[in-house]
């Protein structure tokens, strides 16, 4: 596996183009290795795409992880920092 801190490398590859971070994708893929898929996907909420967010609501998201250099991207740069980040 390129990144052995990836415990379940498809699972994350397919998080990642769902739109999730890759600190939640990771987070998601070692759960369902270390407890079981099924066990995982019982557990938590279903957030909405970033796309689905407002401008307002990225923001905050961004300040809630630390990121810096935010505040002046439009919206699809913004969503897209967070994908990344």
């Amino acid at each position: 596996m390129p990144n052995s801190s990836i415990k379940n490398e498809k699972m994350y590859k397919d998080l990642r183009k769902q739109g999730d971070s890759k600190e939640k994708a990771a987070r998601i893929s070692n759960a369902a290795a270390g407890r079981g898929k099924s066990s995982v996907a019982r557990k938590g909420g279903k957030a909405g795409s970033y796309s689905d967010w407002t401008v307002p609501e990225l923001k905050k998201r961004a300040k809630e992880l630390g990121m810096s250099g935010y505040s002046g991207l439009s919206k699809d740069k913004l969503v897209s920092k967070l994908r990344n980040h």
